[in-house]
């Protein structure tokens, strides 16, 4: 079952780079199989884990040894406007009895004993490397939970060796969509309801834009999955629009949504002035042609030029310290266009980014972004991203915080761009966020005192 699911999810035909293949390389998929045990942090377990731990009411169970949830548990900053049911840690702890004897009745006394203490209205069972290469059966026991214990239990297929993150990420969204989206009805349904796919709320940045779709009369009726509650999911197949914030990830779910439901979709992004703009239009304009009241749009071109016009007297004062600056944009995904948009905006220079995890259109648009000028960089070692940096070829760098440490030996500034951060980004309140902490970060008089000579150390052209 696992190996026919994973060949439907390589078989993408919403993918531009899986429509570029033969049907041999098609076949092969995207990566090679991670090595069981040895795949922590990066594999399709992980990456299903971080699609659909943001649905914040249910228990998120992790069938399997302890690492496996002790690596993954609330390693993101997706935060809950409620409940915080989600941030319980829980697993089956297999040992090496349960290697021997199967860990199936382990399992599902797990799943009765979540209920038992927390009522939540589903569980979802995540299968991880060691109970898939012994045979537990995942599927069958949560059925068998989920009859017996009235309540849904669903499985998430998606060990670990089975391929990269992004695999996990699309395996995730497999199964909401065999799962739960559709299982519920609304209360009830307008014509300006949507979907967002592939925001997980990090750091409350679906707070920074809700406010601005609540005054044009805009509702997220489905959220796959940031702030979500399991009911968000199941109707998430009403609603007459989805906006997919990251294509890497959720592809899948946007398609079949369409062709299932007949909901169309487009991918935009929330970074920056001008693409928050855009895909406020681009909403507006779909929900007309789907059946929403024709004074969208111009409600809608107001409401752009009203933020414009404010968020562009905040950042007049930092316009003239930042404009001109160089960055090195060391993300990935969908932010490795977004975020140039972003720093454009401010009259910043983004010198490179990097582009993995991106699709062809990532790509496409951060090429045409930078123009001739900019680099893309599927891989940029450490030592070459020191040089640059060493080198006074960027001001700031912004990226995860895997490569802070080379910024920081190279003593230039860094800001984390990734899910661990603590900073809100999206939307016109987040591009001011984001400018004051590019401009902090540039501006601290630390960096000064580093790159100067130790006291200790004679200054130039004294003695030997």
């Amino acid at each position: 079952m696992l190996k026919a699911q994973v060949e439907e999810v390589f078989n993408e035909p919403g993918c531009s780079t899986n429509r570029g293949k033969t049907d041999k390389q098609r076949k092969a998929g995207c990566s090679k199989p991670l090595t069981p045990g040895a795949a922590a942090g990066g594999c399709a377990f992980d990456g299903a884990k971080i699609a659909l731990q943001p649905i914040t009411d249910c228990i998120h169970l992790v069938h399997g040894p302890i690492g496996c949830e002790g690596n993954s548990w609330d390693s993101r900053h997706a935060k809950s406007s409620g409940p915080q049911v989600f941030r319980t840690g829980a697993t089956t702890d297999m040992g090496d009895l349960d290697v021997i004897y199967g860990g199936e009745k382990k399992l599902y006394r797990a799943i009765k004993a979540a209920i038992a203490r927390f009522d939540p209205p589903a569980v979802f069972v995540y299968q991880t490397c060691v109970p898939a290469m012994i045979g537990d059966d995942i599927v069958k026991v949560c059925k068998a939970a989920s009859e017996k214990l009235g309540k849904p239990v669903i499985p998430v297929n998606a060990p670990g060796f089975a391929g990269s993150k992004n695999l996990g990420n699309k395996l995730g969204g497999e199964a909401l969509l065999d799962y739960v989206i559709g299982t519920e009805e609304p209360q009830q349904t307008t014509l300006c309801d949507i979907n967002i796919l592939g925001d997980y709320n990090v750091a409350g940045e679906l707070w920074q834009i809700e406010p601005l779709l609540a005054r044009l009369g805009i509702r997220i009726l489905g959220r796959i999955t940031g702030d979500a509650r399991y009911h968000d999911v199941t109707v998430a197949h009403r609603a007459r629009i989805s906006m997919m914030v990251c294509s890497q990830a959720l592809i899948n779910v946007a398609r079949k949504l369409q062709e299932r439901y007949g909901i169309p979709f487009f991918e935009g992004s929330f970074y920056g002035v001008t693409d928050t703009s855009n895909a406020l239009r681009t909403m507006a304009r779909m929900l007309v042609e789907r059946g929403a009241p024709a004074d969208l749009i111009a409600r809608t071109d107001a409401l752009i030029a009203s933020q414009e016009a404010k968020v562009e007297v905040k950042l007049a004062a930092y316009r003239e310290r930042l404009a001109g600056r160089k960055v090195l944009l060391y993300t990935g995904g969908h932010k490795s266009w977004s975020v140039i948009s972003a720093l454009q905006d401010i009259g910043m220079t983004v010198i490179g980014t990097s582009v993995r995890k991106s699709t062809t259109e990532d790509k496409d648009r951060a090429r045409t972004l930078m123009g001739d000028d900019g680099q893309l960089y599927e891989s940029l070692p450490p030592r070459e991203m020191y040089r640059m940096l060493k080198d006074g070829e960027a001001d700031i760098m912004l990226s995860g915080g895997r490569t802070q440490f080379v910024a920081l030996k190279a003593k230039t500034p860094w800001l984390d761009m990734n899910q661990e951060r603590h900073h809100a980004y999206a939307g016109y309140a987040g591009m001011v966020a984001l400018v004051d902490e590019i401009d902090k970060a540039i501006s601290n008089p630390v960096w000064a005192q580093l790159r100067a000579p130790a006291p200790w150390e004679p200054s130039l052209g004294e003695g030997d």
